[in-house]
């Protein structure tokens, strides 16, 4: 069952009738793949359930290394680039099983859908972990976001972390970083926001 929930799942992408995206398609769908580096500086400061939904997977870049730290995780992504479960989260009901946690960098068009719907179904007490540009803290809509599901935490990388269009860390290896978060809800939350710095 593991086996159909994570990587190199080409089977599962031919029952359900998928097919592969020119990188021109992907840009608009938002693809910038994160840093692993991003993931394992994440796991030294927060503990997660043994259960994560990486559920906009790309190519496994976050996927991968919690797999390596010894969590299950169902992968999942609205466009097959090869990783993962073809699927649409916002679409989702409910998590794969009860006691997922969500860790992802969603598209940033839709992140705040993707914090709210990640709000909305999973189970009380577990967390949502959203990789995002610091600017997500701008606006008044996100600002209603924040109100109603308050971050616990803030961790803001000191040192510039990068994503690249595509996947494509080579070309972009070369460009200026971005100044990211790892954003954490938890279910239930209601105190006052911790901000601090990592990296």
């Amino acid at each position: 069952m593991q086996q159909d929930w994570t990587g190199n799942s080409r089977s599962a992408h031919a029952m359900l009738g998928a097919r592969n995206y020119a990188k021109e398609e992907r840009e608009v769908n938002d693809y910038y793949a994160t840093d692993p580096r991003a993931t394992e500086l994440l796991l030294e400061l927060e503990s997660f359930a043994p259960w994560i939904w990486e559920c906009a997977c790309g190519e496994g870049h976050i996927a991968k290394v919690l797999e390596a730290a010894g969590h299950h995780v169902f992968a999942s992504d609205l466009i097959d680039r090869g990783y993962g479960l073809v699927q649409d989260f916002l679409a989702t009901a409910s998590p794969p099983l009860p006691g997922f946690d969500i860790i992802t960098n969603p598209p940033y068009s839709k992140a705040k859908e993707f914090v709210e719907h990640a709000m909305e179904i999973i189970d009380p007490g577990h967390k949502v972990a959203m990789f995002l540009k610091i600017q997500f803290l701008e606006g008044k809509a996100r600002r209603e976001l924040f109100m109603h599901y308050p971050p616990r935490v803030i961790y803001v990388s000191s040192g510039r972390l990068r994503c690249a269009m595509n996947g494509d860390f080579e070309k972009y290896a070369k460009s200026n970083a971005v100044c990211y978060a790892w954003y954490i809800w938890e279910k239930g939350f209601s105190g006052e926001t911790t901000l601090r710095w990592f990296n």
